[in-house]
């Protein structure tokens, strides 16, 4: 991984400016997975919006119970602890809304054609570049809970993805035919999905 592309929670911090989405950033080097390192600071009281971005997870998870696959320092990985005003039974509602938000960033930042897979992954042409993972619990006598968990490819290129995935999976590097930089991308995803949570009946 190249110096210059390592994440910095406080450069991130820095460039996002006011909002509720990334009002807290930590990085992690390497986890299981950073959706379970979000459960347990809720567990601890942390507030909606706080980010977790981790450089390699051991344990990424995608629905329903498959692995995200990711080579360290090469994409994004990253969750979002919210305390949305949906239905603790439709949690597909904010893995649609949030995908969309993915494909839309995408579009608009590399002038790619990404489309949305039903309810969660996001494409470009026929391979996967990204995907979302919503996982929500209800809390007694409290809003519930909800973990947005987002990975991108981003710098992967061919080799990185095991030979299992290699024929259907992309990053946007591959797609752009060049390294992007990973901390301009989060920051305008992360101010997407703020907006999104601001303006939305989520």
């Amino acid at each position: 991984m190249l110096v210059a592309d390592r994440l910095s929670a406080q450069k991130l911090r820095a460039e996002l400016g006011p909002g509720r989405i990334g009002r807290e950033i930590i990085m992690l080097e390497q986890t299981t997975s950073t959706n379970d390192v979000v459960w347990q600071m809720a567990k601890g009281g942390a507030p909606a919006g706080i980010v977790v971005f981790a450089e390699h997870q051991s344990a990424g998870r995608g629905q329903r119970g498959n692995i995200w696959e990711s080579a360290a320092g090469k994409g994004l990985c990253f969750s979002v602890l919210l305390r949305p005003k949906i239905a603790i039974s439709d949690p597909v509602q904010l893995a649609q809304q949030t995908a969309q938000i993915v494909a839309t960033t995408i579009q608009s930042e590399f002038h790619l054609s990404a489309t949305v897979k039903l309810p969660n992954d996001i494409y470009i042409g026929n391979c996967k570049v990204a995907g979302v993972l919503v996982e929500m619990r209800a809390q007694p006598k409290a809003p519930h809970l909800a973990v947005l968990g987002i990975g991108v490819n981003v710098n992967q290129m061919p080799h990185d993805f095991s030979e299992e995935l290699r024929e259907r999976a992309t990053s946007l590097a591959i797609a752009r035919r060049g390294p992007i930089d990973r901390s301009s991308f989060a920051i305008a995803l992360l101010r997407n999905i703020d907006l999104l949570y601001r303006d939305s009946s989520i």
